[in-house]
């Protein structure tokens, strides 16, 4: 059963047990590399419950080109990055009180909370376009999508990292003192099609396959033909994200509402991919539930723990203590540092993540969504159908429906980006693959 009570497809067991008929010795490999994954958990989760927020990497956007080998692996092996003073305090800040202005002028845009809204759901406002577009913040994109390489060591005919792209998404401008339930652990880019999707599959088959510490988050190899949205559920990105992200327009620190992330992708992906294959044989309330010698090889019921049915398609992984207690989510989600206006978070498009629950400052916390895209077919043709969306004032493709914003007073046009980089990564202008 899922969270919701809804038993999962019979055709999911057959998926399981097509996985585990593709892989040699599957059950004597997967058994040895959960017990080895279990036993890597346990150490990190006291590391890390020690370290606190300061195991999140930070670096000032001028430093980028200049952080050594090892930095870059902390980075990558972490899967989350702070990157300080990307634009200008005081254009965040006037970004901020532009978007401000534009709800005041707009009292009809939907939010939620529908009767105090601070998360909206806008995406063509002058600040919000202006933000995509920014030089600064799109080459500091570039930097990020150079993490990913191809370990064939062939040069990729669709793909080219050394070109931004814009995704449209939302903004918050979250009051202090409210609590807010809404963004528990959980993944994005992608829920059942982790398993179900042979691309994205190829992305994790060092996992299946028990070779787990070779699992390389940031091959490009499965990525870029991989469907994260098999369904068409509404709010599930279509595209490829090397990394998600946010740019802060306010200054914001732990237990202020700001985000917190799982800061080891491979042992993330590692446990998360596995645990549908395996079955506690206590009870899940058990002090020895942690044992790894009392799971088992699961190859008899369809159950994914942590996905569920939503909107005619898959949500998830949403991890939680009950149906992955091994993650230590309440010792391993780590508050990401204090940042100020102009500073961006940004973490792995696997990594898992969450937003406090609690906003204990006396300042709003506002920042606007924009990740990592690079140039790929399928990302470009994305941008395609998302300029037709903003030359008409219409939602972009991946999320729900609802009014335009064509109607809406101050709404952005083309004529907001002043740049050929901001330009050519909302398909403005034309883009000359390298």
């Amino acid at each position: 059963m899922d969270k919701n009570g809804n038993p999962f497809p019979p055709r999911f067991l057959e998926l399981k047990r097509e996985i585990a008929s593709s892989f040699p010795d599957f059950e004597a490999r997967l058994t040895q590399a959960w017990k080895e994954v279990i036993e890597e958990l346990t150490t990190f989760s006291e590391r890390v419950s020690q370290a606190g927020t300061d195991y999140i990497p930070q670096t000032n956007y001028r430093d980028l080109e200049k952080l050594s080998t090892e930095e870059i692996d902390v980075i990558k092996r972490r899967g989350c990055v702070v990157i300080r003073d990307i634009v200008d305090d005081e254009k965040a800040i006037a970004w901020r009180e532009s978007l401000r202005e534009f709800i005041k002028a707009n009292p009809g845009v939907e939010g939620i909370p529908e009767d105090d809204k601070q998360f909206f759901q806008l995406y063509w406002t002058k600040a919000q376009v202006q933000a995509r577009a920014d030089p600064d913040l799109l080459k500091a994109i570039i930097w990020l999508n150079y993490l990913y390489h191809d370990k064939t060591k062939k040069k990729s005919e669709n793909v080219d990292l050394s070109v931004p792209l814009t995704y449209a998404d939302r903004f918050r401008i979250r009051k202090a003192g409210v609590t807010w339930g809404v963004h528990p652990p959980h993944i994005d880019g992608g829920s059942i099609e982790r398993w179900e999707d042979p691309a994205f599959r190829k992305c994790f088959e060092d996992i299946l396959s028990g070779q787990w510490r070779q699992h390389d988050a940031y091959d490009l190899q499965g990525r870029l033909d991989a469907r994260s949205s098999l369904y068409g559920r509404p709010g599930q990105a279509t595209v490829f994200r090397t990394f998600q992200g946010w740019l802060s327009m306010s200054e914001t620190g732990p237990s202020q509402g700001t985000l917190k992330v799982f800061p080891d992708v491979l042992l993330s992906n590692a446990y998360i991919i596995l645990r549908p294959f395996f079955k506690p044989l206590v009870p899940i309330e058990s002090p020895d539930i942690l044992d790894p010698k009392n799971w088992a090889l699961n190859l008899e019921t369809a159950e994914f723990p942590g996905i569920w049915g939503r909107d005619g398609g898959w949500a998830g992984p949403h991890p939680t203590p009950t149906s992955h207690p091994h993650l230590f989510l309440d010792k391993t989600m780590t508050s990401v540092p204090k940042v100020k206006p102009g500073d961006g978070v940004f973490w792995h498009c696997d990594v898992i993540h969450s937003v406090e629950e609690e906003h204990t400052g006396n300042e709003d916390s506002a920042v606007m969504y924009i990740p990592a895209v690079p140039f790929t077919d399928k990302n470009a043709d994305y941008v395609r159908r998302q300029k037709e969306c903003f030359l008409k004032g219409e939602r972009p493709p991946d999320f729900p429906k609802g009014e335009a914003e064509a109607a809406f007073i101050g709404i952005a046009t083309a004529n907001d980006i002043d740049n050929d980089l901001g330009r050519k990564a909302m398909g403005l202008q034309a883009i000359t693959v390298a």
